[in-house]
């Protein structure tokens, strides 16, 4: 039997709340990089056109989120961010084939490859840092 100090507490609100936020975080960053790549391409960047661009691979973020649990350690780099970076990828250049939302030339792989990794690490960096500095470790 466990004694009263070894007891598990429950998670408090902010604690069950926190990986959703983290991961809404991670949906406008990739938000960001449609509306980047919509005014770079003069493609539109209205807000449904900018949405139109990042649904797909906003759908391949919260299948690859949802399959590494995120919720468990939504700062986790190594192998989480490598998998939702991946899958967020694949799954929205796949997504954007099937749909005839554009196609999938090499360039633009490695370019989502690049910018979505870069942002979505560059989060789990700066996320994981500020809760070093918050628990004075």
């Amino acid at each position: 039997m466990r004694s009263p100090s070894q007891q598990m507490t429950p998670p408090h609100r902010g604690q069950l709340a926190l990986p959703w936020l983290l991961l809404a975080l991670d949906g406008l960053l990739v938000v960001g990089f449609a509306a980047l790549g919509n005014r770079s391409h003069e493609t539109g960047i209205g807000l449904g056109d900018v949405l139109g661009t990042a649904a797909p691979f906003l759908l391949g973020l919260l299948i690859s989120s949802l399959a590494v649990r995120f919720w468990r350690a939504p700062s986790r780099l190594w192998p989480d961010a490598v998998v939702v970076i991946l899958g967020t990828v694949v799954l929205g250049m796949a997504g954007r084939v099937l749909t005839g939302g554009g196609g999938a030339e090499c360039s633009f792989v490695l370019v989502a490859l690049g910018v979505l990794g870069a942002l979505l690490t560059g989060r789990r960096v700066l996320t994981r840092l500020i809760g070093r500095l918050g628990t004075g470790r």
